[in-house]
């Protein structure tokens, strides 16, 4: 009686890879975080809000500063540093091994949160985020001045929060993610070498470990 052999042996539906989803890919997170934490910093380096003094606290001091253009980086200094941990983190996602992927997965997330928290503080006392812009122009802390909010703080809080979802998808996608570095790869003893066309990292791996890639 023939030997039937293992599944492995056989071909079929055990020999094939399964397809990786078009938002499991890799490059397409590492691009879709990438963009929003870019999205966040952008909407630093916009006008926030406009501050319209009042003639009668400012004095002479403030008759000149009648209006007060104030930016994002100034009324929410945090989401501009948030926002470029964020993009560190997404790039870093891409070489990272498995447990470091969870690490700066929730790096990411903190950042994220972090961002949209910062932006919506904003937008909940607007005129507590201007005043140091206006004490800056004027030299006089603590007036009143009415505010009038553009739309980047939503914008904002927006990009925060959609970073915080694509920073989660990191972790069911890294399992179609192949291993690129010796301490990923399962170290078998007279593996095999891969079959198909070998791209330039798969190369470089194989020769930290000692083969030939040719």
């Amino acid at each position: 009686m023939a030997d039937p052999g293992t599944a492995a042996d056989r071909p079929g539906k055990a020999g094939k890879r399964r397809p990786v989803p078009v938002w499991a890919r890799k490059s397409t997170l590492v691009m879709l975080i990438t963009l929003l934490a870019l999205a966040a910093f952008g909407t630093t380096t916009q006008t926030w809000m406009s501050a319209t003094l009042d003639p009668n606290q400012v004095g002479q001091a403030g008759a000149a500063q009648n209006a007060i253009q104030v930016q994002g980086s100034k009324a929410a200094t945090t989401v501009t540093a948030l926002a470029l941990v964020a993009l560190a983190g997404g790039l870093a996602a891409a070489i990272a091994g498995r447990i470091a992927r969870w690490v700066i997965t929730a790096i990411i997330v903190l950042a994220s949160a972090g961002v949209a928290a910062a932006a919506a503080t904003v937008l909940a006392d607007p005129l507590a985020a201007a005043q140091g812009s206006i004490a800056a122009a004027t030299g006089v802390s603590g007036s009143q001045a009415h505010v009038e909010l553009t739309a980047f703080p939503v914008l904002a809080v927006v990009a925060g929060c959609l970073l915080v979802l694509a920073a989660l998808l990191i972790v069911p996608a890294s399992r179609y993610w192949k291993s690129r570095t010796k301490y990923d790869a399962p170290a078998t003893a007279g593996a095999a070498a891969p079959v198909g066309p070998v791209d330039e990292i798969d190369s470089w791996d194989r020769l930290s470990r000692g083969e030939d890639p040719t």
